[in-house]
């Protein structure tokens, strides 16, 4: 086994924290979706989509390092959200969750120098400025539109993605 115990425990929660973070962002695209506001729903869909390849990262990481694959309960994601703003304040407060997770799993990766799996989260680690970025982002635009203006926030969406 490349992988200790200890580690592969934490990689595998976090299997479950990315496949759980999968489903609420489809549960945040849902809340999106129902009220039209179909930029903010695909935007948040695609970030479902992302969080199921990070889990499957660590699966396969898992299965490469012979660590064992235990795919921990999954929490029912949150269904309803008061507001727009309730919504993407809910993802960025994930994301700054995710981020502390990682953290966490990099500090016993460096305390038991296991350098294999450092360089893995290495990349985890840069993945989750990005995230926690684009959400803080995402919930300044939907704040300053109000809830009442959430189509300037689509057309704020179609102007980022054409200068992306």
């Amino acid at each position: 086994m490349m992988i200790s115990a200890d580690l592969a425990k934490g990689f595998n929660q976090q299997v479950g924290n990315e496949f759980g973070a999968s489903l609420q962002y489809v549960s945040i695209a849902a809340y999106f979706d129902q009220r039209r506001l179909k930029l903010l729903s695909k935007l948040f869909f695609e970030q479902a989509d992302e969080e199921k390849v990070h889990a499957m990262k660590f699966v396969r990481y898992l299965l490469d390092t012979r660590g064992g694959l235990a795919i921990p309960s999954i929490q029912a994601p949150r269904a309803e959200f008061a507001s727009a703003e309730a919504a993407v304040s809910a993802a960025l407060d994930w994301e700054k969750e995710v981020t502390g997770q990682i953290n966490r799993l990099m500090a016993t990766a460096s305390r038991e120098n296991d350098y294999l799996a450092q360089g893995f989260l290495q990349w985890f680690v840069d993945e989750q400025l990005e995230e926690v970025a684009k959400m803080d982002q995402l919930l300044g635009v939907v704040q300053q539109a109000g809830e009442k203006n959430l189509l300037m926030v689509e057309a704020y969406l179609v102007h980022v993605d054409k200068s992306s």
